[in-house]
């Protein structure tokens, strides 16, 4: 029997088939429309509760996912999303076929795209298990650019994510905050511009150095000229085989330091010392005795604690013994022995006229004792420990650069003694071994003086090289160096150590930033908006920044500059930050700065050679032997700024007498404590003259 096809008999309710199978489904079929009519009702509610744009972002991402489920069915799952590559396995790839790439992007344009990459993840969640847990939502791509498609064979991908991870390849600081911008050439060109004013090249090199020599000349045949050439009257040095126990003072500032120093003979030493402040009323004190007084007092404190039973002992001979005991004791040399030679460093203007014997010149550092001003201020300090009866002698007035050349001489390896000793330092200064023939301002008679051993026939002298070329002959000064003179309490004074000092290398520099930053058309610690700046904002100088105050610029800054060689300068702009108050300073402010910094260092080092190179060529060191030129040098420059005894030597082979071959001769070495173990050598050096078997003739080599 044929079976009726047309829809009548198909949908025949009447029909037995028909009948049977539409009793045995009409309650579930009744049951499906209602449950149906129901979540049709209520997501109907559920939009209308929505605002429009919510609408439209929720179907169309109903609408993407019937694309995808349809793209399913034609073709096999194959899904590719942007992931971190270190944390997939190879086997945990998936491709994204081109047309869901661009069923992808046309929707992507409107679509939010967190909602489009957690919809697209979503839905291949239950065939991607073991990748799911891996990828990442694409916040950093751009809507417009979220995916797309190369090509028919290549896959889509997150073209945003693609052109970061080239930035950051690209990029100078990979795994930092910053970010490539567009570089100032102004700013750095101006900043090139102010370096090269600080340019001290060979050929100035050698200039400096022969007007040093003819001022190092004027200075040991008069008094007044701008290298003092004082003599010091320590004719010997030590070799390091010295014993002995011996004492040193130091004043110099607000601080008097006491200190005892034990030799070992083995170019070795022990050290005790003690400090006390100088109370502000002995500062400026009506007489010099109660400054001497209060002097003297610590020095016998110190021996009280220290070396009790030598104090005690010396005192209770002293008390117990008749005069005509003394007498004899003096001349068999016992009371001798008793006595400690003490060095005394003083470290204000004075004029020297023997190895223990110096009248004051004029107070500085905020003393003002009218009173002293004028007078011996060897006996000053004498009268009173006599006056204590303390087993001291003041045995020699010391200058801390004379110092450093002493202590170098005994701690220094080698058989000749140390040559010259020089301070790099707040200051700078130095002292070298001269011959006495020509010192003719202290054989002619013309400065006062007194007697001194001519057995050497050299003598050490204190150059005060500091006010070297104070007519700016040959000096590469700048108009941020006149400008910083004429703000000092000596313009016109010490221009040399102006220009090399620390006390004023951090000054120099504060006012060459500050000529950029006055300066409209550089743009120094200028941002037009935050693109333009590698930390994502605008900088900004604080109006109490150390950088609008004198002084407001430490020279440890420029030590800073010069050692920092980070990707991004990131010490140098943390400084910036923390200590002068500049926020967000760009990678090019910081180049910026670090170029002039290093510019005023290099300068500062180099212009250190003139006075070490000078003096070794006009005393003929080089030709007068073969052996070793020992060089004792103490201060934070020489100690603490990067390289700086590298710069030096790199002056001193450009200066013809020396050569490469002449600067490998040259050995320069640290000497610490020059007002402390360099006194007490002095002192034994002075208790000593005419022994040559305890000491070594100067410069003999």
């Amino acid at each position: 029997m044929l079976e009726d096809s047309s829809p009548a008999a198909q949908f025949n309710l009447s029909s037995p088939s028909a009948s049977s199978h539409q009793r045995t489904s009409s309650p579930v079929h009744f049951q499906t429309q209602k449950s149906s009519g129901k979540r049709f009702e209520r997501t109907r509610r559920f939009l209308r509760g929505l605002p429009l744009q919510s609408r439209v972002q929720w179907l169309s991402a109903v609408v993407l996912v019937l694309v995808l489920v349809l793209q399913f069915l034609f073709q096999p799952p194959s899904f590719q999303v942007h992931t971190d590559p270190s944390s997939l396995s190879p086997s945990s790839d998936f491709n994204l076929p081109p047309n869901r790439g661009r069923a992808a992007a046309v929707l992507g344009n409107w679509l939010p795209t967190r909602l489009l990459t957690e919809t697209a993840t979503s839905t291949f969640t239950a065939t991607t298990t073991a990748t799911a847990t891996h990828l990442k939502i694409i916040d950093s791509c751009p809507t417009s650019e979220a995916f797309e498609s190369r090509s028919t064979i290549e896959p889509a991908v997150c073209v945003g994510a693609e052109r970061a991870e080239d930035r950051k390849k690209n990029s100078p600081h990979e795994g930092t905050f910053y970010t490539t911008t567009e570089r100032s050439m102004a700013l750095s060109d101006e900043a090139k511009k102010v370096a090269d004013a600080f340019e001290f090249g060979d050929e100035a090199v050698r200039k400096a150095v022969t007007e040093f020599i003819r001022q190092m000349d004027e200075g040991l045949k008069e008094d007044g000229k701008y290298l003092s050439q004082i003599p010091t009257y320590v004719t010997a040095v030590p070799n390091g085989t010295e014993k002995g126990l011996y004492m040193a003072v130091d004043l110099g500032g607000t601080n008097f330091r006491v200190c005892s120093i034990l030799l070992h003979g083995n170019s070795t030493f022990s050290l005790t010392q003690s400090k006390v402040k100088i109370p502000h009323e002995l500062m400026v004190a009506k007489t010099a005795k109660e400054l001497f007084a209060f002097l003297a007092k610590q020095i016998e404190a110190f021996l009280k604690e220290h070396h009790s039973e030598h104090y005690h002992g010396h005192i209770s001979r002293r008390t117990t013994s008749t005069l005509d005991e003394m007498d004899q004791n003096v001349k068999n040399g016992v009371r001798e022995q008793e006595i400690f030679n003490l060095g005394f460093t003083f470290s204000f203007p004075i004029k020297q006229i023997g190895i223990n014997r110096g009248t004051l010149l004029r107070w500085t550092k905020g003393f003002d004792i009218a009173d002293a001003v004028g007078k011996d201020v060897c006996a000053l300090l004498q009268n009173e420990i006599d006056l204590l009866n303390l087993p001291v002698k003041v045995a020699a007035l010391v200058n801390d650069t004379v110092g450093t050349l002493m202590a170098r001489s005994y701690t220094s390896p080698g058989k000749s003694g140390t040559f010259l000793g020089a301070i790099f330092g707040t200051g700078t200064n130095g002292a070298y071994v001269e011959s006495l023939s020509k010192l003719t301002k202290l054989t002619d008679g013309s400065t006062e003086t007194s007697d001194y051993d001519k057995s050497t026939g050299e003598m050490i002298v204190n150059t005060e090289w500091g006010n070297f070329d104070g007519a700016s002959k040959v000096l590469p000064t700048t108009s941020y160096d006149i400008e910083l003179d004429s703000e000092t309490v000596n313009p016109g004074l010490q221009l040399f150590e102006k220009q090399v000092s620390g006390m004023f290398l951090g000054e120099i520099l504060r006012k060459a930033i500050l000529s950029l930053i006055n300066n409209p058309a550089i743009p120094l610690f200028q941002d037009e908006n935050s693109s333009t700046n590698d930390v994502h904002s605008t900088t900004t100088i604080y109006p109490d920044s150390p950088l609008f105050k004198q002084w407001g610029l430490d020279t440890s800054f420029l030590s800073l500059c010069a050692s920092d060689e980070s990707k991004g300068c990131k010490p140098i702009r943390q400084a910036m930050n923390k200590e002068l108050g500049i926020h967000a300073s760009s990678l090019e402010d910081a180049e910026a700065v670090k170029t002039i910094a290093m510019a005023i260092g290099r300068r500062a080092a180099r212009l250190a050679a003139v006075p070490i190179g000078a003096c070794i060529v006009a005393t003929d060191k080089l030709k007068s032997s073969n052996e070793t030129i020992d060089v004792g040098v103490d201060g934070s420059l020489v100690e603490f700024y990067p390289d700086f005894e590298i710069l030096i030597r790199e002056a001193l082979r450009a200066i013809p007498e020396i050569g490469e071959a002449g600067e490998k001769r040259i050995r320069i070495g640290i000497a610490k404590d020059g007002s402390g173990v360099g006194a007490a050598l002095i002192a034994l050096v002075a208790g000593n003259v005419g022994t040559p078997k305890d000491t070594t003739p100067l410069a003999k080599d």
